[in-house]
């Protein structure tokens, strides 16, 4: 399968302001991941997708192709990302090269284990589905058998699932997941003709070897120096922060 592996960064962040390039434990965050996909034989094509000319110079100089200029109107706070995916594909395809996936790789994901990244690859395309997603079990108080939710106009509070159907036994309670945004893989056809990432059938692969660590506050900021003081960068070490 051939796999186009796109890296998405705008230069307008606002959690934390220019992320993409700022420096973290020595090096330009965007790196991280230019790294792990450069280093992942899986993975036909690396492209930086990206409306900053800066962004664009790190990473050319960390060794990835940015072919395109992303245009203002992709790289907004509101704007999709399916949209940015699309164009990828859609500029390539003027150019007569043609990939059967993406896999969405977003720099915000620093510590991304290889054996992690190679794993949902491999099954993604042993199991020939629409669509994959990297994901965190989500610890049982928060399973949606025992969430609340508030009324908007009284106040009150209802379970998520109705009573007649909720489980109240925690052993056996069904195991729930959440994205984490690590890695996202779908099928060329499923993107351009659904205009979606996900398809009909969605797949998923849990992250056992990397810190779940997500970068959009200062706070994240934070522990991700925190992961490297403590020498989290080892490949395999997993860091509950």
């Amino acid at each position: 399968m051939n796999i186009l592996a796109l890296i998405p960064a705008r230069g307008g962040s606002k959690g934390v302001p220019r992320k993409n390039i700022k420096s973290l434990g020595g090096k330009a965050l965007i790196k991280y991941t230019i790294e792990s996909a450069l280093s992942c034989s899986l993975l036909d094509t690396v492209v930086v997708s990206t409306e900053d000319q800066e962004i664009a110079d790190v990473s050319k100089a960390a060794g990835v192709e940015v072919p395109f200029m992303r245009p203002i109107e992709l790289a907004r706070d509101s704007s999709p990302t399916i949209e940015l995916v699309v164009h990828a594909l859609n500029y390539f395809s003027s150019k007569n090269r043609h990939f059967e996936a993406v896999c969405l790789l977003q720099p915000t994901v620093p510590f991304r284990a290889q054996i992690d990244l190679e794993n949902a690859i491999l099954f993604f395309k042993e199991k020939d589905v629409d669509s994959l997603i990297t994901v965190r079990e989500v610890p049982h108080m928060y399973n949606p058998h025992w969430v609340f939710e508030e009324d908007a106009d009284t106040g009150l509070l209802s379970t998520v699932i109705s009573d007649e159907l909720r489980i109240k036994r925690r052993q056996d309670l069904p195991k729930a997941y959440h994205r984490d945004g690590s890695v996202y893989l779908a099928k060329s056809e499923v993107i351009l003709k659904h205009n979606s990432l996900y398809g009909s059938s969605v797949m998923h692969h849990q992250m056992l070897h990397s810190p779940n660590i997500n970068i959009d506050t200062m706070e994240d900021w934070v522990k991700a120096e925190r992961y490297i003081r403590t020498g989290g960068e080892r490949p395999n070490e997993s860091l509950n922060l």
